[in-house]
């Protein structure tokens, strides 16, 4: 059974191979952890769940309004503990004995709310995925991503030209086994865009050239099972937990119940 592990700092799961400020840590809950979480996402009342053409997905504390607004309400507890504070409490760097200059230097120090306030849970059966796409400014250009129940692979595609096509073929495939965690920022966020194929079958997981950037990464468990199957993998049922920070919150008014502006925390 995997354990938990967590570095020092953010700066040794950097993926080398991958655009800048993308990180990887593939041990990021343990399988009780995981277990406990798909139970929670299962128990939720049916309306909570809505349905898309190619995956159903629910949305906490509640999706955005038309304006890209999230109204301000806490994220339920099950999807903070033990998730958020284990975000932050990893730092980007690690600082010397006695500095304590980074002591609040985690991922989400420079965001609005100085952390997660949103939570998208993406339900994906096999054959099933999501066009390449970006997240966009309603969020602070930080994601976080938590994979439960079975391994997929990301594509990343640069972004194109405001007239130009898509190059379909994925510029990077990073892997994401059950359990790890995944976070783009900065260029890797603005600057391309990842979606994840309508198969059945992810193919060449392995690394090398037309592999996953993030193969040395991936636990030693999940490595064995892709180089036992050929470097490929018949997909299975994959939930995601993408956690991120929307800029505009508004709180419900007193007296009236009128939106007003709420502040960072």
């Amino acid at each position: 059974m995997a354990e938990t592990r967590f570095p020092a700092s953010l700066a040794e799961s950097l993926i080398p191979s991958a655009p800048p400020s993308t990180y990887y840590i593939p041990n990021f809950l343990s399988p009780p952890e995981q277990a406990q979480l798909l139970h929670k996402i299962n128990s939720v009342p049916l309306p909570t769940w809505r349905h898309l053409t190619h995956r159903r997905l629910q949305a906490h504390p509640s999706p955005l309004t038309q304006s890209n607004t999230l109204l301000a309400a806490p994220l339920p507890q099950w999807l903070q503990e033990p998730i958020i504070p284990r975000l932050l409490s990893i730092p980007l760097t690690t600082s010397p004995p006695n500095d304590h200059t980074n002591s609040n230097n985690n991922i989400f120090h420079d965001s609005p709310h100085r952390a997660p306030n949103h939570c998208l849970i993406n339900e994906y059966k096999p054959g099933q995925g999501i066009h390449p796409h970006e997240d966009g400014a309603a969020y602070h250009p930080t994601v976080a991503t938590i994979s439960l129940n079975a391994p997929i692979v990301l594509d990343i595609y640069r972004k194109p030209a405001p007239d130009a096509a898509l190059d379909k073929r994925p510029a990077y495939r990073i892997l994401q086994e059950p359990g790890s965690l995944l976070i783009s920022t900065k260029e890797m966020y603005t600057g391309y865009l990842h979606g994840i194929a309508e198969v059945e079958v992810d193919e060449e997981l392995r690394g090398g050239e037309g592999g996953v950037v993030n193969w040395g990464m991936v636990g030693e468990e999940w490595r064995g099972r892709f180089e036992a199957g050929g470097g490929r993998w018949r997909r299975e049922m994959r939930v995601s937990l993408t956690f991120r920070d929307v800029v505009r919150v508004k709180s419900l008014g007193k007296g009236l119940g009128f939106l007003s502006s709420g502040g960072k925390r």
